[in-house]
């Protein structure tokens, strides 16, 4: 992927409580990505287990059932040649299934921490990696409160750890990209989204891609429905910011924003 102008994710949830779209592609995820690519989406992330809060544990048996539809319809019709595809899971048998069909990327929300075999799926196939920062250890995301003295270096130290082990096992750096995590995977306090995008620059300085998705999260305030220009603005501030890619729900508002 080129990083040197921003990318654009967009998102499919193969899912029936995703908190902004859930239920609305189940049917035909073809159709949605076929959307996706006509808006001009950069990327498209596909997943079938929400981790929101009040989500439910679904196992590989049903994330597969889910999932395999349209990852199939993209290695099918080849679009998996045309676009980057990434899987947004936290398990190791999903990943690889999605990898092995053509897929590019892997969009664990638990940075490795919700399978223990997630690590030797990425040394096998070396596929692009996103690490996400979540105050909770489990993928079920929690509406706790929870203060921070410095919100960024928390989250710093904690992308340094995980990119550590996958560094240390022989995995390319190139292929590393990092998220800060937004809304409840930080906090139920909303100003520490809002800082983590005001001081991005300061996560970049990591030194690898940064991945964004403040798209609908609750951090935005007000109805879910009414979220649409907030997400395309923070989001925006996001790449001034230093992000190289924003996963957002509304590819082709982003589109003509940027």
């Amino acid at each position: 992927m080129d990083f040197r102008k921003p990318l654009i994710m967009g998102v499919l949830n193969m899912t029936p409580d995703s908190f902004s779209d859930g239920g609305r592609y189940n049917a035909y995820p073809e159709s949605r990505i076929a959307q996706l690519v006509r808006q001009g989406a950069d990327i498209i992330d596909i997943g079938g287990e929400s981790t929101g809060p009040n989500s439910k544990n679904v196992d590989l048996e049903e994330e597969g059932r889910r999932v395999r539809p349209a990852v199939d319809y993209a290695c099918a019709t080849k679009l998996v040649e045309k676009i980057p595809f990434s899987i947004d899971t936290y398990k190791a048998a999903m990943a690889e299934y999605a990898l092995m069909r053509g897929f590019e990327i892997v969009n664990d929300v638990t940075a490795m921490r919700g399978d223990p075999n997630m690590l030797s799926v990425l040394l096998r196939h070396k596929p692009y990696v996103i690490l996400m920062y979540a105050k909770d250890p489990t993928p079920r995301t929690t509406t706790a409160k929870v203060e921070y003295d410095d919100v960024v270096k928390t989250v710093k130290d904690f992308l340094k750890e995980r990119i550590r082990i996958l560094l240390d096992s022989g995995f390319p750096r190139e292929k590393i990209i990092v998220d800060p995590g937004m809304g409840m995977f930080v906090s139920a306090e909303a100003k520490y989204s809002f800082e983590l995008i005001e001081r991005l620059d300061e996560i970049r300085a990591l030194g690898f891609p940064v991945c964004v998705c403040a798209s609908y999260k609750s951090f935005l305030g007000g109805l879910i429905e009414d979220r649409g220009p907030a997400s395309v603005e923070w989001s925006l501030k996001a790449i001034k910011n230093g992000a190289s890619i924003v996963r957002v729900h509304d590819v082709g508002d982003m589109k003509k924003a940027l």
